[in-house]
């Protein structure tokens, strides 16, 4: 089940931003989850902390938060060297969302639970010769690029099956979905087609025999519609935080 942070929350707890912006991004999670059909304990909220601080991701984990998404490998090593050190009851999840440099692999490898960016073959090997060496299977998703903005990164869809099966050959990787980010738009409605398609990506995938449960698509400004077409994981920075510095 996923975590719900309504439980951790106090009827009589003063006003708080943050606790408020947690409650409504929950809401519409729960709304669009039930408008699709779908139980809202099957959508998973990542937190994304890129330029959030310490003391700022401390006060989100004693709200209930439990997932944390981050884009940047040297950032996060030291938050999460941190909350490991400073609050190690809590059982917090760390997620690289962001594109993962092959050089940046071993590190990724020691500091997160799940790693969305997973793009080609080779940085595959070197996950999985790294997850080796420190005696854990990594879990990963596959990133796919469906547009052709420059600054996106993935995989491109002719190529997804067979990196799809080279992943399913490596022995300390543990495959469990797609992960795409399509461009911004405005209008939330014009990313539809990005989030269909790579639901339609994996259908097709899991036809022919792979097991991809997890699509993580959709953030701040389109994951009511990501939802409505199939996401189980949504990054939610700006929803969650406020407007944050690059």
């Amino acid at each position: 089940m996923r975590y719900n942070p309504y439980i951790r929350a106090c009827p009589a707890m003063e006003f708080n931003p943050l606790l408020e912006n947690i409650k409504n991004v929950y809401r519409t999670i729960s709304s669009a989850a039930i408008r699709s059909g779908r139980n809202p304990f099957d959508v998973k909220l990542i937190a994304a902390t890129k330029t959030v601080d310490v003391a700022r991701i401390r006060e989100a984990i004693e709200f209930g938060l439990r997932a944390f998404g981050e884009n940047r490998v040297q950032e996060a090593k030291e938050k999460i060297l941190h909350i490991r050190a400073h609050m190690p009851e809590y059982e917090v999840e760390w997620h690289m969302i962001g594109h993962l440099q092959r050089n940046k692999a071993k590190i990724a490898v020691r500091m997160f639970d799940l790693i969305h960016s997973l793009d080609s073959v080779e940085l595959a090997r070197d996950l999985d010769r790294h997850a080796s060496a420190f005696g854990k299977t990594q879990r990963v998703l596959v990133e796919v690029k469906l547009s052709e903005e420059a600054t996106k990164y993935g995989v491109p869809e002719r190529a997804l099956i067979p990196l799809l099966r080279e992943i399913s050959s490596l022995e300390h990787l543990r495959l469990e979905g797609l992960m795409t980010m399509p461009p911004f738009f405005e209008d939330p409605q014009m990313a539809r087609p990005f989030f269909r398609k790579l639901r339609e990506l994996r259908d097709a995938a899991e036809a022919t025999g792979f097991r991809l449960p997890e699509l993580s698509m959709g953030m701040t400004n389109d994951f009511e519609v990501a939802i409505l077409e199939g996401s189980t994981m949504v990054r939610i920075g700006t929803g969650i935080f406020g407007e944050r510095g690059r």
